[in-house]
């Protein structure tokens, strides 16, 4: 399934660098996001290297997970592309 990397998770004064916003194609509530928690995401780097990643829980009202990730992924992934296993 695909999915768009949103922002990292962050608060007034600190970034957790291993979370993620993602927002899921044709996800627009949270009950349908919470269908999604500890699922597999993956993202791959334009050189080819996957970091892996598993959805942890609904993030709002709109339909947008949270994901925690292996190690944190680069600033360039920002508005890329995910998949959800």
């Amino acid at each position: 399934m695909k999915a768009k990397v949103i922002q990292f998770r962050r608060g007034r004064k600190t970034i957790h660098e291993r979370h993620f916003l993602i927002e899921i194609e044709g996800v627009a509530t949270r009950k349908e996001a919470e269908k999604f928690a500890g699922k597999d995401v993956e993202w791959k780097s334009p050189a080819g290297k996957t970091i892996k990643g598993k959805i942890s829980s609904a993030h709002g009202n709109k339909g947008v997970v949270r994901a925690i990730f292996e190690k944190g992924l680069p600033g360039q992934a920002v508005t890329t592309g995910v998949e959800i296993k």
